[in-house]
């Protein structure tokens, strides 16, 4: 149903899609499709990479690079607007405190500042070029991560990925626990479909209160529809945390780094947590294929190889 009403369906809210399993049979390409590879220079995410190829800005030696599907074995020789593109540096990731007021965009067509405004003086010399892993809305603040890397920015973004996000929002309404403890099972609001949230109230003034809410769709908006779907009034909206990256006491408009060791314990356990759900995935599509065997009436084990390896996560589509 629509409108704001919780959905009524048991059990935890569905996983998101798959990636597209790569295909085993195929021969092992050497080399990475140049959009990939721009983007995990830092060039720009692999969206707008995309786009620049398009535009025709990207070039290998004096040739014109036509398609984002162009495979390279290296960055050798391309050209992005006439510019050598250097070698890819480590990844590096930032914690930045996002004050209202800023768009979160290189550059906004209306004229309004954006975070590059506030990063000029925030980000530590040889920070370099960086960009932000999902966006805040121009009246939200709080914790927004950033990256030189364009590809570990597209895996944070990816729903599939499921990595939690903490806000805190300043509502005005009338609500309860147990209404918001319904938002666990998923809710439907205007025919979008919101997975879980863990929303709990922190304190109540009158029909003033705080409530805390950790979701890992991130969809446009997500939490302030929701919340008006409730019938409350959102006055002010901070993201407290980012997977294990946490605002703290990070003072508005200021930035910091995140050490190499936190961010390869990050990143290994994002690996870890990606092979659960495919193998989780594995386990549901296993099911799913006897309970349509039995169905049927055909032998339940016809078809189904007790030796189905998890699904391998590859490439999704932006």
């Amino acid at each position: 149903r629509t409108g704001g009403r919780p959905i009524a369906r048991p059990g935890p809210a569905p996983r998101a899609k798959a990636p597209t399993a790569k295909d085993p049979t195929l021969p092992v390409r050497e080399g990475e499709r140049i959009a990939k590879l721009l983007a995990r220079a830092g060039v720009a995410s692999r969206r707008e990479v995309e786009r620049m190829i398009i535009e025709g800005r990207v070039r290998l030696g004096d040739d014109l690079i036509e398609t984002p599907s162009t495979v390279l074995t290296s960055l050798a020789g391309v050209t992005v607007d006439g510019n050598r593109v250097a070698a890819p540096e480590g990844t590096r990731l930032f914690l930045f405190h996002k004050p209202a007021g800023l768009i979160t965009a290189e550059r906004d067509m209306a004229g309004r500042p954006t975070i590059y405004s506030a990063l000029r003086n925030a980000l530590p010399d040889g920070a370099g070029r960086v960009m932000p892993i999902g966006r805040l809305d121009l009246n939200t603040e709080g914790l927004l991560l950033l990256t030189n890397d364009g590809e570990f920015k597209r895996q944070l973004e990816l729903p599939a990925t499921g990595v939690p996000r903490t806000y805190r929002a300043r509502t005005f309404g009338d609500i309860t626990q147990s209404r918001l403890e319904e938002l666990m099972e998923g809710i439907e609001v205007d025919g979008v479909i919101y997975g879980r949230i863990d929303a709990n109230m922190e304190r109540r003034t009158g029909r003033n209160q705080w409530i805390e809410m950790t979701l890992t769709e991130g969809k446009n908006r997500e939490v302030r529809r929701v919340l008006e779907a409730l019938d409350l009034q959102v006055s002010r909206l901070l993201r407290v945390s980012y997977g294990p990256f946490r605002l703290g006491d990070l003072p508005k408009g200021a930035a910091g780094e995140v050490s190499q060791k936190d961010l390869e314990t990050f990143r290994r356990t994002l690996k870890e947590n990606e092979a659960r759900e495919a193998n989780a995935r594995a386990v549901d599509a296993r099911k799913a294929a006897e309970a349509g065997d039995e169905d049927t009436g055909t032998n339940e084990n016809a078809g189904v190889d007790e030796n189905i390896p998890a699904i391998e996560a590859g490439e999704a589509e932006d």
